[in-house]
């Protein structure tokens, strides 16, 4: 039988240290244009690290944390990624479904967007839901 609590502990301490590496990355995109043709090289690295650790803590929330914690309120569930939101949602460990689906939506773009245009709107997009995902920190 699965413990559920030793897991959501060890769900707990990676989704802590890929935010704080969020974090990190964070700090650094804040300053940088988001209009790749302006980039640097250096510049692009940032912003590519950035969507990168942005992408890992929201994968660790949605798909371990976030739904072994589900599992504890409810040992029963077995629903999509929407149900997983929406049932966050009942229990009070999100206050909205929609940032956190939009969120999920830049992640799954972030794998497949390569032209500019494109990418700047997904710089800008995961850089206001970012602050989002740190805030977590506080309330695992």
């Amino acid at each position: 039988m699965v413990d559920h609590q030793k897991l959501i502990q060890k769900h707990a301490e990676k989704l802590k240290k890929a935010i704080q590496h969020l974090k990190y990355s964070f700090e650094k995109i804040q300053i940088l244009s988001t209009d790749v043709l302006k980039l640097t090289e250096e510049q692009l690295a940032e912003w590519e690290s950035f969507v990168s650790r942005f992408s890992r803590a929201s994968d660790l929330f949605f798909v371990k944390y976030l739904r072994t914690k589900i599992l504890i309120q409810d040992p029963g569930f077995s629903g999509s990624f929407i149900d997983s939101l929406n049932q966050a949602e009942k229990l009070n460990f999100i206050d909205h479904a929609d940032p956190w689906l939009e969120m999920r939506d830049l992640r799954n773009r972030a794998a497949h967007e390569y032209d500019d245009e494109h990418l700047e709107e997904l710089f800008k997009d995961m850089r206001n839901l970012a602050p989002l995902l740190i805030e977590l920190e506080r309330k695992i």
